[in-house]
């Protein structure tokens, strides 16, 4: 597994921002799922303070793929959440848990995440913590 994508999801599963934070270039590009283009470090750290405020995750079942040149990497895995607080826009939050298969995609450059492109099925998110 790529290092830097290995210290990327340790550090997501210890909810260490900080340590997800150091995986990352300064001019990155986060792309959400169902969201807008996050551009630079600053705007990665708040919308993790607020998934971390919302949300517990742990991911689990991580298999990585990389590119021989070590530029891109994609990753899929299962998301094991707890839904703490209720997010804009979406169902009431009552401790409701989910499991969600999900996949990210890398772009690398000098050992530095420079792209992060995020997918899930939304629709069947709402339906486990709408039940």
């Amino acid at each position: 597994m790529n290092k830097t994508i290995e210290q990327y999801f340790a550090a997501f599963n210890a909810g260490d921002i900080d340590g997800m934070l150091a995986c990352l270039a300064d001019d990155v590009a986060h792309h959400v799922n169902e969201g807008q283009i996050r551009l630079g470090k600053e705007k990665f750290a708040d919308f993790c303070a607020h998934m971390e405020r919302c949300y517990k995750e742990e991911l689990t079942d991580i298999v990585v793929f990389e590119a021989q040149d070590g530029t891109r990497a994609a990753a899929e895995f299962i998301v094991n959440g707890t839904y703490l607080v209720t997010d804009d826009g979406l169902p009431e939050a009552n401790g409701q848990t989910y499991r969600l298969p999900a996949g990210s995609f890398f772009s690398l450059r000098d050992g530095k995440i420079i792209r992060v492109t995020t997918f899930y099925n939304l629709a069947d998110w709402t339906r486990q913590v709408s039940a």
